[in-house]
Order: structure tokens, then sequence, then C-alpha cells
């Protein structure tokens, strides 16, 4: 194929995906992704941002990031196994693995690298994987990866999934349900403790994926295994360094073998160079944060539920929500669409999100409620709300 050709060929994908309605154009910040962003000079409100804490801009966070530029550097310059791996590295896991009570805990370039990784070293031909199956896209991939069998129950339904076992467990090797705990659509969670007790019940492991649960549910944000009890019951739990902890990367959490197993198996760590350092300092101080103190994810949570009781006042539906993650369910796309649009007139920056990422009729615009946002922002976001709704007939 031509250069003429291969372009061409693109001008015709991206004509398509604009004839359907499908392509969006990017964003341009001009500032920290904030609870308040600048773009094209002009000032919007964030509902968009997984900034669920606030700390983007945090001075203790930019701090760290800058003295661990200025001893190391701007990058890592090697895979961990050659040469990239030093002491911030191995802190920050320490770290980790005290804030989750785990043995162990091994850093990744991002949560989708630590599933497209750890996945696969953990399971293989002959083994069978149980999945929910609204889990994350990089769930699935490290699932195909792995090679191992998989089978999946429907969202959240444990009658579903023991139905699953029953039937499938003695036919495999081993066993392993995986889950998103907290769902980015919808903010429902997943019912951990039910999941363990099968997982016990027909020896299987659980793996669990606490992107959006990491920071916000549990004593001081130490994720959703610890809001239900079950510290030491989940064989793996995977938490993101890039939302909460607002850096880059992701991590692990399990046993000092899983660790050490992973670290030297996932190919994801193996094949790509390291974090730069200064991720790695700035996530270490966001959960030395967490720590110290309860405050950001107190605040996290009188916001949303503020927000929420607000909406729902007015008259909106947040569906199965349990979370900061509200989607504000309007039906048709288009009335999704044409909502996120008035909004963003108002001055409020909250996403439409469409079928195939959710089922047709269960269109919404997705909010984000931060630890970063006033009382007063929000009520400007429901007057936006209460004024856009009645417009459009919501």
């Amino acid at each position: 194929m031509t250069q003429a050709q291969a372009k061409s060929l693109f001008a015709e994908k991206l004509a398509a995906e604009k004839g359907k309605g499908t392509y969006r154009e990017l964003i341009r910040l001009e500032g920290a992704n904030s609870a308040v962003v600048s773009i094209g000079g002009r000032n919007m409100i964030n509902l968009c941002s997984n900034n669920y804490l606030g700390l983007i801009d945090h001075p203790a966070l930019k701090k760290a990031a800058a003295e661990a530029l200025e001893k190391y550097g701007v990058g890592a310059g090697s895979a961990r196994n050659i040469i990239g791996n030093t002491r911030l590295y191995e802190e920050l896991e320490q770290l980790i693995a005290e804030f989750k009570n785990e043995e162990a805990a091994v850093v990744s370039q991002s949560g989708y690298n630590c599933n497209l990784g750890a996945i696969p070293a953990i399971m293989g031909e002959g083994d069978l994987i149980f999945s929910d199956e609204l889990n994350h896209a990089s769930i699935i991939d490290g699932m195909r990866q792995s090679r191992a069998e998989k089978k999946i129950y429907r969202h959240l339904d444990m009658s579903s999934l023991e139905e699953a076992l029953k039937e499938r467990r003695g036919s495999c090797r081993r066993a392993m349900i995986v889950t998103d705990t907290v769902f980015s659509m919808d903010g429902d969670i997943a019912p951990l403790p039910d999941m363990v007790g099968l997982a016990r019940k027909y020896e299987a492991m659980v793996y669990a994926d606490d992107a959006h649960g990491t920071g916000i549910l549990g004593r001081g944000g130490r994720g959703t295994v610890d809001h239900f009890g079950l510290t030491g019951q989940v064989d793996f739990t995977l938490g993101t360094l890039s939302k909460a902890i607002p850096a880059v990367g992701a991590y692990l959490s399990g046993s000092s073998e899983m660790r050490d197993w992973v670290v030297r198996n996932a190919r994801p760590i193996l094949f790509s160079t390291s974090l730069p350092p200064a991720a790695l300092g700035a996530a270490a101080a966001a959960i030395r944060l967490l720590m110290e103190s309860t405050q950001l994810v107190d605040r996290l949570w009188e916001n949303t539920i503020y927000f929420k009781e607000k909406l729902r006042e007015l008259g909106f539906s947040t569906g199965r929500s349990k979370t900061p993650i509200v989607p504000v369910i309007l039906g048709a796309e288009e009335k999704a669409v044409r909502f996120s649009q008035e909004l963003q007139k108002k001055g409020v920056l909250a996403s439409s999100i469409t079928f195939p990422v959710v089922p047709r009729g269960q269109a919404r615009v997705r909010c984000i409620v931060t630890a970063g946002h006033t009382e007063d922002q929000l009520d400007q976001c429901l007057d936006a709300f209460r004024t856009i709704g009645q417009e459009l007939g919501v």
C-alpha cells in the first residue's frame, strides 16, 4: 500500500465515524485537570475528571515530583528488569502494601498494562476465568492474552456466576473470578463478599480491579476490599495511580510470591520502559496524605451525597450508582448528546455516554464528583441541570 492509499483509507474511516456521529474532537486543557478547567480561554466546572480527591495540583505532590525529577532525571531510561529499577519503585511498593494491609505490591506502567500483563502471568491454557459481562476492556484483553478459557456471567448476578462455576469448575485446572469493583459507567459496586464466598466454595481465586475504588472506598480510601472487610481474602487487587492517586501507573497487591512472579513475568513490565521518577514520587506523596488523614475522602463523600440528593430532588435518575460516579440517565442518545452540549454552553463539562458504550435506551450524561468541588460549584451545575432539563423536557 502506498502512502497515498493509506491516507485515503484513514480518510474514509474518519468520514464514516463523522457520518455516524461518533467522531469527537479532543478537548484541549490549558491547565491542571482540576475542579475548574480552562478550555479555549474559558473556565468551566469539570465533572469529567477521575481526579476524585482533587490532588492533581496539590503542593505536596508537586514538591515530591520535583524532588524525584531533580535526583533521578526525567525518565527511567530502561525497562525495570534491566536497569529501570530505583529506590523510588521499591519504596512506593512497600508503601502501597502498608496502605493496603497486604504482604506486597508490584507497580506497573498503567491500569491497562497491569491487567494486560498480570492476568496472563497468573492464568494460562487449561485454566478458566469467570468474568462479569461489563468488565473493563483491559480485563478482556488480559484474558485474551492469557489463552485461558473464559466464561462470562451476567452483570453482578451471583446466581449466574454460581451457575457457571457449578457447570465449568470441574473441567479446568485452575479457576479465577475477575471483576471490576466499581463500574465506571454506572458507579455500581461488585458484591465482593458473595464472590469470595463462591470462590471458597468452588476453589477459585479472586482478582479485583479496584481502579475506581482506590482512594474512594474503604477506610481512608483503602479501597473496595477494605470497604467490605475482606483484607487478606482477595487474591489479587489492582489499583491505579492515575485517578484518586493522580500520577500515572498502577499496582497489583497480594502475596509476596505474587509480587516476585509478576514483576519477572508480566510482559508490559518486562518490555516497556519504567515509570518516570516524578510519577513515582508524586504517587508516594499521595498515599502518605491518605494514610495521615481521611479529610479528603470525607469531603469527596459529602459532595457526592449532596450532589446526588439534589439531582434526585430535581427528578433526575442516577441509576444504580453507589459512588462518586453519577450517571444522569436520559434514555435517547440524541438527548444525552444535546444535554451535554447545553451544559457546556453554561460552563459545565460533563460527558455524554451513548451506545455502544452503554445499552440503547440507557444513554446518559456521566458526572464525576470530586473532593475539589465547592458546594457553590455543585449548585451552579445543579442550576444548569434544572434549566436544561426544563428546556428539553427531561
